[in-house]
C-alpha cells in the first residue's frame, strides 16, 4: 500500500485526533476518541466522525466495522509519519547535502547520537546481503 500523500499539515483537531490514535496503540471508535478529547476541548461528535472519516479517506486512517460503528487506526506509526516529514522536508531543498549537514550540526547531542547509532546500524545499500 502506498504511503499517504500529505499536500498541507494536520489541522488542529486532525493532529488532536492522530495524537490520541498514536497513544491509544489500539483502533478506537469515534465515541472513544471524543471521550479521550473532553480533558481538552468538547468536540461534537459529527466534527470528530467527519474528521476520522476524512482523515481515512485521505488514506491516514484504515477502520474497520464494529457494529454499525467504525473502529480507526493510524496507517502509519508516529516515527513512520515523522520520517516521512522529514523526507518532504528535504525534497524541497536543492542541496540536501547542505541541509542535512545543517541539520546536524543543530541538533541536540543527544539526537546527534542516536542519529549517528542508527547510520550504523542502517544497511549498506551498495552491499548485497
Amino acid at each position: 500500500m502506498p504511503l499517504p500523500r500529505r499536500s498541507r499539515p494536520f489541522g488542529d483537531l486532525e493532529a488532536a485526533v492522530m495524537d490520541l490514535l498514536w497513544d491509544a496503540g489500539r483502533p478506537l471508535l469515534v465515541r472513544e476518541v471524543i471521550d479521550l478529547m473532553q480533558r481538552q476541548r468538547a468536540p461534537a461528535y459529527t466534527t470528530v466522525m467527519t474528521v476520522m472519516d476524512n482523515l481515512h479517506r485521505k488514506g491516514w486512517l484504515e477502520r474497520e466495522r464494529d457494529g454499525r460503528a467504525w473502529r480507526y487506526a493510524p496507517v502509519l506509526s508516529r516515527q513512520s509519519y515523522t520520517a516521512q516529514l522529514m523526507h518532504e522536508a528535504l525534497a524541497v531543498s536543492d542541496d540536501r547535502a547542505g541541509v542535512l549537514a545543517r541539520f546536524v550540526a543543530e541538533i541536540d547531542p543527544a539526537d546527534a547520537a542516536a542519529l549517528a547509532a542508527a547510520l550504523q546500524e542502517a544497511p549498506d545499500p551498495g552491499r548485497s546481503s
